[in-house]
């Protein structure tokens, strides 16, 4: 499944809220009215889910992983990650 393309989001400092969904079928991203929803396969332990939509989210954005930083959200299914 093919992402879409979030470039135009991808501005230093932007806060960037999504519902996460893991231990999904596949790994992907939707954008709905109520924002973006991601789907990683990884499950929620030890932050695994947290760094596969790290990754899945970077990619969409095209910017590096390390320059997305998860400021809200680490236990929960709502989180907001940071552009730096």
């Amino acid at each position: 499944m093919r992402g879409p393309d979030l470039s135009r989001l991808a501005l230093p400092g932007a806060e960037i809220a999504v519902r996460v969904t893991p231990r999904a079928g596949r790994n992907g991203i939707e954008e709905t009215p109520d924002g973006l929803r991601v789907r990683v396969t990884a499950p929620p332990e030890d932050g695994k889910a947290n760094e596969a939509v790290r990754r899945l989210l970077a990619k969409a954005l095209g910017v590096a992983p390390t320059r997305l930083v998860l400021v809200r959200g680490a236990t929960a299914r709502d989180k907001v990650f940071r552009l730096t």
